[in-house]
């Protein structure tokens, strides 16, 4: 007979569950801290090295996404086979020291190679946290749990707006980089000393691991999967890409300055992105306990409303109008998050949970970090001579048809889910 550990009994405390995914919770933190604040710091790096918006797009979005995408599959590889800890602390070490260096950078390569390092550190964080959380919190739970987690993409957000944009006012966007960075070498001894390596649920323990290819065939088995992966790529497309130049948006035809624009647009990623996030998982825990569907449902029920709010934020005619416009799209672009991490955590074998979370941020980083503010500045170069310095807004708005095409598959998604069972299963 082989040991296995019943996927419903995690043998964790609650007391040392609940600071697992807080501290967690704080890695996350930094991994949106370090990745966003270059968007606070676009217009003063881009007047300073003489860039254009394509190479802007380039640095937040494909050059960034490529090595993010590489990095994660292996490294998710070796967090469903090794020590998940030992790879979070080590990921994020790497990823803060390079985002001090981006303060060193002189022209557009070097700037590039230092995101480059950023993105191949923060590709490891995800998958291994998810993956440990799903060891830690059964079924039933998990989507909260995950939704909590999934905070500190919004409270990152916030973060780094807000301490991007005082620090460049204060000092320079290279002091931004610098200070914003170094903090998260601390917290990477902090998880190397303190957090523990949770029992794999539902894994024999003389199981022999599947190679990547068995792996990636296995989740390509489950259709309900695949739509949720899509949905989600295509949702981070139009937010991501938005995100990203949001503060340029608001500086280059608004007037805003760099603190006023983080402030503002910080409040509005931060707040109503924890609200959203916690909400559409506690929700879908909610409502999941009636019928499995509403994992997928609820997602294309919040970014449908949420789309024609996205495209008249970029149409109105003064900056509070339009940060007015954004704090519901905030709201509801968040709550897809627990629903489909938690879900994917679920469906996928117990044994390939954190390469499922890398397949998934996999897709998303090329579709959504990759593409949405690359095609977004792209656009936004091409309408320059015909709108000026209107072109930006509407780039964006024309990214909207991402979340359209979400939908579709989210609601694909919600067919392949079983009404009634204590897990979702693959079908």
């Amino acid at each position: 007979m082989t040991a296995t550990t019943p996927p419903a009994a995690t043998g964790v405390s609650r007391g040392y569950a609940r600071y697992a995914l807080g501290l967690l919770l704080l890695v996350y933190v930094i991994n949106y801290v370090d990745r966003q604040v270059l968007s606070i710091l676009i217009e003063p790096i881009r007047e300073e090295l003489g860039l254009t918006d394509t190479q802007i797009g380039l640095l937040s979005g494909l050059g960034f996404a490529l090595f993010y995408a590489a990095a994660g599959l292996p490294i998710a590889r070796l967090a469903d086979r090794t020590s998940r800890k030992g790879i979070i602390a080590g990921c994020l070490a790497l990823w803060s020291g390079a985002t001090a260096v981006c303060g060193l950078a002189m022209n557009f390569p070097q700037l590039l190679v230092a995101r480059a390092a950023v993105a191949i550190g923060e590709a490891g964080a995800g998958p291994a946290g998810h993956s440990m959380l799903a060891d830690i919190f059964p079924h039933g739970k998990r989507a909260t749990a995950l939704a909590i987690f999934s905070c500190g993409v919004p409270i990152g957000i916030l973060v780094g707006l807000l301490a991007g944009g005082w620090l460049n006012e204060m000092f320079n966007w290279r002091t931004a980089f610098v200070i914003v960075g170094l903090p998260g070498v601390l917290v990477a001894v902090v998880v190397a000393l303190t957090l523990k390596e949770p029992p794999r649920s539902g894994v024999a323990a003389t199981e022999a691991p599947l190679s990547t290819s068995e792996t990636l065939r296995t989740l390509m088995r489950i259709p309900a999967f695949n739509y949720l992966v899509a949905g989600a790529a295509l949702h981070a497309f139009t937010s991501y890409g938005a995100l990203q130049w949001n503060p340029a948006f608001m500086i280059r035809f608004h007037g805003l300055s760099t603190a006023e624009a983080g402030l503002a647009l910080g409040l509005i990623s931060g707040v109503t992105g924890v609200i959203g996030t916690l909400a559409g998982g506690w929700f879908a825990d909610l409502l999941g306990r009636r019928d499995n569907r509403w994992y997928a449902w609820l997602p294309a029920l919040m970014i449908g409303v949420r789309a024609p709010l996205f495209i008249s934020a970029y149409m109105a005619p003064t900056p509070a109008l339009a940060i007015v416009l954004l704090i519901l799209p905030g709201f509801l672009g968040n709550s897809f998050t627990g629903p489909v991490f938690g879900t994917i955590q679920t469906i996928a074998p117990a044994r390939v949970r954190a390469f499922a979370s890398a397949w998934t941020l996999f897709i998303i980083a090329l579709v959504g970090f990759g593409l949405g503010p690359l095609v977004i500045g792209v656009a936004s170069d091409a309408l320059a001579p015909t709108f000026g310095n209107r072109s930006l807004g509407y780039a964006i708005a024309l990214a909207a048809i991402g979340e359209v095409v979400s939908v579709i598959f989210f609601l694909m998604a919600a067919r392949r889910l079983p009404r009634n069972s204590a897990a979702p299963a693959a079908h």
